[in-house]
Parts: C-alpha cells; structure tokens; sequence
C-alpha cells in the first residue's frame, strides 16, 4: 500500500507558469526568424492558454491559438468557447458562430496571423513526426492560399524540447495520478479471484481510482493467456481468467491533464516457470533502467541497459518498438527510448521504462514504471511494482 495518504496538489497553474511557457517558445521563434506560431491541437493549445475543456472530443469546431513573437496568445475560437477563456490568462479572445463550413474560422485565423507576422512573414505549425493539424486539410489548404506570400514551417521540434521538461507543479499532478493507479493495482490485487474477467478486473480497478481521486481513466487496456499473452493492446475481453493465465493491465489515470501509464501483471493458479523468469527478466530489465537514467545519459543508452538484461533472460525479441517513452499532458509523449537514440536526459523529464520481451512463440511479458529524471538520477513516481509475481488462487 502507498506508504503516505493521498493528496491532491491544487488545480491549474499559477499565472508565471504560462508566462515562462510562452517566453520559452518566443526566444526559439526570434532565433529563427518566426513572427507566430499557431496551434490546433488540445495539448499545445492548453499549454500556453490554461483552456480546458471536454469539449475537445467534439470533432465539429476548430479551435486555434495564436503565439506572436512578443505579448501574449490570441484566441480564435468558435464564439461558444469564448465564456471559457474568463477563467485564463488570456483576454484577446477572437470568434466566429461555428459551425460554419463555408469558413470555419479560417479567414479569421490567417487574419489574425498575418497581423502579427509582418515582419518575417514566417508561421510556424506542428508539422513534424508525432503531430498533426485538428483541421480539414481543405481547410488548411485555404489557409496556405490566403497566406501564400508567408513561409510556414514546423515548430514542433521546439514544442517538444519544451514540454519534455516539467515544471515542479506538472510532476506533482503526474506522481498524483500515479499514486492513484499504484494503489488501483494494490486493490486489485485483493480483489481478483479465479474466474472473473478481464473486464470485470478492469471495471473493479477503474472504480476504485475514481473513487481515489482520478478525473478519468480514459486509457485501461488488458490482456491474458496460458502462461503468457501476445498482444497488449486490444482488451479488455470478456476472457475468464483461470489458472495458468497471465493477466496484464496497463492505465493511463489522468489528474487535472495529467496522465500516469504504467502496468502490473497477476498470475493466476499454478503459473509455467519460464513465465515466472521471464516476469523476473522484466523486473531486472526496470532495475537496470533505473540505475543508468540520469542525466546526461540518452534514451539510447537506458534502452540498452534493459536490453541487456532481457536477453540474459533469454528474450526472442522486443517486438513492441521501443523500452518506454515521454510522459505528462499527453498517454504518450516524445522522446522513446529505442536502440541508439540521441537524445539527452535532462532534469525535469518524466519518462516511462518499459522492457518488453517475447520469451516464447506467441508469449509476451512486458513490465512498465514511470520516472522522473533528477539532478543525481531519477526517482520512481510511485511504489515499486511487486518483485514477485502476485499469484491468484482459487
């Protein structure tokens, strides 16, 4: 069990936390020449303007945020959004009575962008590897038109620099949601029995985070098999669990924006040994992990560390792609940690490790803990998964 209470940190953030964030992207946008920037996706949008809204899960309006060069973001939003921006930072607040397909906000939007980028007459967009753009690409396409005597280019490689590392209230949501989840899997771990399933498992766990403090648990997958499983992403099935089953859950709680993503394994029953090796090649491979993140390290550098580990384990393969990824507003965040990545640890980050091994045909057993990189290393954001195997039984 989690060795303190519970607590919530406060919700939001203060006022200086949007403006470091937004002066942040203003020094990388003067270095290269870029009048603006404009974002259409809910993270980045959030990020420098405090908006939040489930309203993000309608796909019928388009909503932008500009960052001038200098000053503060301005809002182009469908007028039902505008009441939301009193409870922000920001208050150039500019609208159209969408839905309106004819013109969803596009020509507003190019003339709000093309009065703050007079100088350079550069835009910059999320155009790079793990981005997209929340509009219609005719859309987009109208607004290159209306801006053809401007240069748009990608952004996104500064966006992700600067979100990867944390500010001190963006770690505590996150270690928030994780001693959520940490102590979903403890109750569950007294709750399963022979014969439950594994959406039954999921539902029990769900529950009880909610119940615990978690906004949403929009991200709870499953998966079971004889002594094993070959596939972490589909469930939760209506499978009964019985003995020699496997059973994975991996959720991603989410505290104020926030998310947490790790995962616990149970044995059901007599469990075949090489499966119980395999789950202490796992363990071993985040204990490796553990001990090389630090900073100055690179994501190559942790990757191998568990890599080696897996195969003293006699693993066949590492087939999900990659040993554990960014995390924070996003399930899933730059960077990965994959065979000879560059990128440099840096205080601040907050990553999964994540070994991953098939140690027999068609048999997986993948293990995952989230971290945050310290000055001297790194530090788990929740209790320690358990080092053996929890066995259910009859």
């Amino acid at each position: 069990m989690p060795t303190s209470p519970l607590v919530a940190p406060l919700r939001g953030f203060a006022l200086v936390e949007y403006e470091n964030r937004t002066l942040q992207l203003q020094m990388r946008m003067c270095e290269q020449q870029i009048d603006a920037a404009f974002f259409t996706t809910e993270p980045e949008f959030r990020y420098f303007s405090g908006f939040k809204s489930q309203f993000w899960e309608s796909p019928t309006r388009p909503w932008f945020l500009v960052v001038p060069a200098e000053g503060k973001p301005i809002a182009v939003v469908p007028e039902i959004g505008v009441s939301g921006f009193d409870q922000t930072w920001i208050d150039d607040v500019r609208s159209w009575p969408s839905p309106q397909p004819e013109d969803d906000g596009v020509s507003l939007l190019a003339t709000t962008l093309a009065e703050v980028s007079s100088r350079y007459h550069r835009v910059g967009a999320m155009l790079g590897p793990e981005t997209h753009l929340r509009m219609p690409a005719q859309n987009f396409a109208a607004l290159q038109q209306i801006l053809m005597h401007h240069e748009l280019v990608d952004v996104s490689t500064y966006m992700r620099d600067i979100r990867s590392v944390k500010s001190l209230a963006e770690i505590e949501k996150i270690r928030f949601a994780c001693g959520v989840a940490a102590s979903g899997f403890e109750f569950l771990r007294g709750h399963l029995a022979v014969g439950m399933t594994e959406r039954e498992a999921c539902k029990a766990m769900h529950l009880e985070m909610l119940r615990l403090g978690a906004d949403s648990c929009p991200y709870l997958i499953s998966a079971s098999g004889k002594s094993g499983y070959d596939n972490i992403i589909m469930g939760p099935t209506d499978r009964e669990l019985n003995d020699g089953d496997v059973l994975i859950i991996d959720t991603g709680a989410n505290f104020d924006g926030y998310f947490c993503d790790f995962d616990r394994n149970f044995g059901f029953g007599d469990i075949d040994p090489e499966t119980l090796r395999a789950y202490d090649s796992v363990y071993a491979a985040t204990e490796a992990g553990l001990n090389i993140a630090a900073p100055g390290r690179t994501t190559g550098d942790v990757w191998q560390a568990m890599w080696t580990e897996l195969e003293r384990g006699g693993a066949l393969s590492n087939n999900v792609g990659r040993m554990g990824h960014g995390l924070g507003m996003q399930l899933t965040e730059w960077p990965s940690h994959v065979q000879n990545g560059d990128v440099e640890l840096k205080p601040g980050m907050v990553l999964t490790l994540e070994p991953g091994m098939a140690f027999a045909p068609n048999k997986m057993m993948v293990h995952e803990d989230n971290i945050v990189i310290t000055d001297a290393g790194c530090e788990l954001l929740h209790d320690r998964t358990w080092q053996s195997m929890p066995i259910i039984r009859q």
